[in-house]
């Protein structure tokens, strides 16, 4: 079999997944982007430039690997144009326009230019599966007015992934508190934090769901929304009733301690039917 590359970017999931595949015996390689290091451990760590994509490409296929997976966020580098080769200069009309089209758009077209050079792009479940769980409850049993805010939610980060906007949204008694934007969920959900109590029409009603899906027509091989337990101790925080998201479409990073920290603090997690 041929070797996978982690393309590793910020947060727990690299991490994560590198783990795994050493646990597994499997051969793999870590490359990060310039400028974005990731977590994972060990110096044996490929680093590369957008404007040097075709060098790397070349590279990767030089050692062997014949699959890629994206894992973890990177944020969007600034181009220096000096740096461009040859090769990569050709690319650079794609790149663009994938690039000023919205996040989804720039994923598929570094995709298209993976597979460009024969290298298949697999996502996280393809890796490991259970890391994306199915439908069903995990922790506690929402109410009815808990479902139908978790649906209205649905709802919502539906219109949001249609503009590439966000991928995450919190309603309380049919009502919006915060929707997910460029600053991400933390931040939706300190602002529930600081102002959900508020915003809530009644104060003995539904206490509100955190909500989170895939973008409508997302390439689910990368950029799938993650969920950790330091969301389940932040949904908390902001007085909600639990946790809802949509099966098969959200990366659980560590679902044991996820599940033992809702249950303590007395909030559900359910990965609902799409």
């Amino acid at each position: 079999m041929s070797r996978t590359a982690i393309i590793a970017g910020q947060g727990a999931l690299p991490v994560i997944l590198a783990a795994r595949l050493r646990a597994e015996g499997a051969d793999f390689l870590l490359a990060e982007l310039e400028g974005c290091p990731s977590e994972v451990a060990g110096p044996d760590k490929l680093r590369f430039r957008i404007e040097r994509l075709a060098p790397f490409l070349d590279d990767l296929l030089e050692k062997g690997v014949g699959r890629a997976v994206f894992a973890g966020a990177v944020r969007r580098p600034r181009l220096d144009p000096e740096l461009f080769d040859a090769g990569t200069a050709a690319l650079v009309p794609r790149l663009l326009a994938a690039m000023q089209a919205g996040d989804d758009a720039a994923l598929r077209g570094v995709i298209a230019i993976f597979e460009q050079w024969d290298i298949e792009v697999v996502g996280v479940d393809a890796v490991i599966p259970d890391l994306v769980p199915g439908q069903g409850l995990l922790a506690g049993a929402p109410t009815r007015d808990d479902r139908q805010d978790a649906a209205r939610a649905a709802g919502i980060v539906a219109s949001l992934g249609a503009a590439d906007i966000g991928q995450a949204a919190i309603v309380a008694q049919g009502l919006c508190l915060a929707v997910e934007t460029l600053p991400g969920t933390d931040a939706m959900l300190e602002f529930a934090a600081r102002h959900g109590a508020a915003l809530r029409p009644r104060p003995d009603g539904a206490r509100g769901v955190l909500y989170k899906a895939p973008k409508p027509g997302q390439d689910r091989r990368v950029d799938l929304p993650t969920l950790g337990l330091a969301t389940v101790k932040a949904a908390a925080a902001a007085g909600l009733a639990g946790i809802a998201w949509q099966a098969g479409g959200v990366i659980l990073l560590d679902r044991a301690a996820m599940i033992a920290e809702a249950e303590r603090s007395g909030l559900f997690l359910w990965a609902c039917a799409p």
